[in-house]
């Protein structure tokens, strides 16, 4: 059952949304291109600035993101990685916040993407963990909303069905307070939107995507001295 209180929610937690979009960046990275990390603060602002498997949109800048490290590295949420010449960043999540590896995928999506639906989360976390169903996902989502408060209170909500949505979503609660109501607007604007898109945005989407792999491949590349694919 999602909790239900007239007051925002809080957590121990209290990030800023930039400080949120570098930990999830940094999260998402150490499992999908793993061979690429840890990350500089180049491919870093890169990441956080993606068009894609982000929201809201962000456009960061190198010393917005320094700013941001400067205050994930003292609570241990991350790191610089020791003997590169570049400097280079990784999280910390699990050991920092004391969770388990599924429940770290869970908390990373929800601070890339925003509120989402089990199901949602399930199809999101492929690239990340596979889970073996929704009552999988649900499973931890529930730990996580009843976490005690001597290893630091809940760490997500379930919010109320949100009007013309067909499921609840979950939300984190990494950057503190939480103003539920807008919350819920924002997801009847999402499932209005939702209901009216066609193929065309799923393309558009993709497309996105895969421009903006290209040119983190190409950034890679530079970086290492080494020519981009397909070229000699």
């Amino acid at each position: 059952m999602p909790h239900s209180s007239d007051n925002p929610l809080s957590s121990p937690f209290n990030l800023s949304a930039i400080e949120a979009r570098v930990l999830g960046t940094l999260m998402e990275k150490a499992r999908t291109v793993p061979d690429s990390y840890p990350l500089s603060l180049n491919t870093l602002m890169l990441g956080c600035n993606q068009k894609s498997s982000r929201e809201p949109f962000m456009n960061l800048t190198e010393a917005e993101i320094a700013t941001a490290l400067d205050t994930l590295i003292p609570l241990h949420l991350v790191r610089e990685s020791p003997g590169s010449r570049v400097a280079r960043y990784e999280h910390n999540f699990q050991r920092g916040v004391g969770v388990p590896e599924q429940s770290a995928v869970l908390l990373g999506l929800l601070m890339l993407r925003g509120p989402q639906t089990a199901g949602e989360l399930r199809l999101n976390a492929e690239r990340w963990y596979r889970f073996a169903d929704i009552s999988s996902v649900e499973g931890f989502l529930e730990e996580l909303q009843d976490r005690p408060n001597e290893k630091g209170g809940p760490l997500v909500i379930k919010l109320a069905r949100a009007p013309g949505a067909r499921e609840q979503r979950w939300t984190h609660l990494l950057c503190g307070m939480v103003d539920e109501q807008a919350l819920l607007h924002d997801g009847a604007t999402l499932a209005s939107v939702a209901g009216s898109a066609g193929l065309g945005n799923r393309v558009t989407a993709l497309e996105a995507e895969l421009a903006e792999l290209r040119r983190t491949v190409q950034l890679l590349c530079t970086e290492l001295g080494v020519s981009p694919p397909g070229q000699t």
